[in-house]
C-alpha cells in the first residue's frame, strides 16, 4: 500500500514549490533578508522532515549542501542567494539522481516499489530509463536557471523559475505516465 503525505510534509512541499513566487513577494515587501530567512527555515524543516514518508534517506540529505550553498552565497550576497536557489536544488536532485544509476536501486525504481514492492526486471530497466531521463532533465533545468539567475532584472528568473520549469517537470512526469501505461498496456499488465 503506498504511503501518504502527512500534513507537515505537504505544506512543506508546497511552499518549496511555491518559493520562487513566495521570494518574489518578500523580496518587494519585506526585502531579500526575508527572503533569505524563510529559504533557510524551509530548507532547514525539509532536511528534518522528509516530503514523504518513505522517501530514500539520500533524497533528504541531497538538501544539506543547498543549504550550506544558500547561507554562504547570502553572508556575501542575499539577492544572489535567491536566485540561486533553484539552481542549487536542481543541482542536488542531479546528484542525488545520478549517484543511483551506479549505486541501484535507482530513484524511479526505489519510489516504483512503493506501489510495486515486486517489480519485475522489466520494470527495473524501465525504471532506469526514466532515471536517466530526470537525470538530463535536472542538468537542463539546472543550467537554464543559472542563466536566469545572471540576468538583470527579475523577470526571467521570475517566469522561468516560477513557471516555466515546474510546467516542464509536470510535462515530463505526465508524458512519462502516458508512456508507462501504454508500455503496461502492451505487455498485459
Amino acid at each position: 500500500m503506498p504511503t501518504r503525505p502527512d500534513l507537515p510534509s505537504a505544506v512543506l512541499a508546497g511552499l518549496s514549490i511555491l518559493f520562487p513566487v513566495i521570494a518574489i513577494v518578500a523580496i518587494h515587501t519585506v526585502g531579500p533578508e526575508a527572503a533569505v530567512v524563510a529559504m533557510v527555515v524551509l530548507l532547514a524543516a525539509r532536511l528534518a522532515l522528509p516530503v514523504l514518508r518513505g522517501v530514500p534517506l539520500s533524497l533528504s540529505l541531497a538538501l544539506l549542501p543547498v543549504l550550506i550553498a544558500v547561507l554562504a552565497v547570502a553572508s556575501f550576497d542575499r539577492p544572489l542567494s535567491i536566485r540561486l536557489y533553484p539552481v542549487f536544488m536542481n543541482a542536488a536532485m542531479l546528484a542525488a539522481f545520478a549517484v543511483t544509476l551506479w549505486k541501484p536501486p535507482t530513484m524511479i525504481e526505489r519510489f516504483a516499489r512503493v506501489m510495486e514492492p515486486d517489480l519485475p526486471e522489466s520494470g527495473v530497466r524501465y525504471t532506469r530509463n526514466v532515471t536517466r531521463i530526470w537525470v538530463v532533465f535536472f542538468l537542463l533545468n539546472g543550467s537554464i536557471a543559472l542563466w536566469s539567475a545572471l540576468q538583470p532584472g527579475w523577470a526571467a528568473w521570475t517566469y522561468y523559475n516560477g513557471f516555466i520549469a515546474y510546467a516542464a517537470a509536470g510535462i515530463l512526469f505526465a508524458g512519462e505516465y502516458l508512456v508507462r501505461q501504454t508500455i503496461m498496456r502492451h505487455s498485459g499488465q
